[in-house]
């Protein structure tokens, strides 16, 4: 589940995987794969800067909080409103709390995941992810972020989120942003730690 994140810009944000049969994250109005996320965050790595750098980033933004639902409401099986209304009528929370566990295999409904977000964010569009390693600030779209509160977002990943990864068992585009991170140490990558 999304859990609250501190923003130099927009104080506590959300961030997360918010159902466990989809690998898709979000960050308040943004909507992504964590498949994306994990190689952004490999491209960044692989870089091994230390100045600025710019990437596109490709998002589904619906701004509006009605058109995102629910997921409270969801979750609980009482109100299906929104993207994530539809997207819990198709994948229900599970009946037995011992299977609330990010699924690893939740890449393969990508299809499914990405047809119910056209309905309600339309084309993806591109932000600009910017990172300043000197001064070891991040920018995700409007979203900016010291290196502490950026590494937190990378570990949240790398954990499965709240709950954790079924059995521990990560994808392997989580295994390979960990190794890409691990062999940068500067900037906003510097002193990671994936003993979370």
């Amino acid at each position: 589940m999304p859990l609250a994140f501190h923003s130099i810009s927009h104080g506590p944000i959300a961030f997360g995987f918010f159902n466990i049969d989809s690998d898709m994250l979000l960050l308040e109005h943004y909507f992504f794969f964590a498949t994306e996320f994990c190689e952004y965050i490999a491209m960044l790595a692989r870089r091994k800067g230390r100045g600025a750098c710019k990437m596109t980033w490709l998002v589904y933004d619906i701004p509006e909080q009605e058109r995102i639902g629910d997921l409270a409401g969801a979750i609980h099986g009482v109100r299906y409103t929104g993207f994530i209304g539809e997207l819990y009528r198709r994948f229900p929370f599970p009946p037995r709390p011992e299977d609330f566990k990010q699924k690893p295999e939740g890449f393969r409904n990508r299809s499914v995941v990405e047809a119910l977000i056209r309905e309600y964010a339309g084309a993806p569009k591109e932000i600009v992810f910017s990172v300043n390693h000197s001064e070891t600030k991040v920018a995700i779209g409007e979203y900016h972020f010291d290196r502490f509160s950026f590494q937190a977002l990378i570990q949240y990943v790398w954990r499965g989120g709240y709950p954790r990864w079924k059995e521990e068992r990560r994808p392997p585009y989580v295994e390979a942003m960990k190794e890409q991170v691990l062999n940068c140490s500067v900037g906003v990558l510097e002193g990671i730690s994936f003993e979370v």
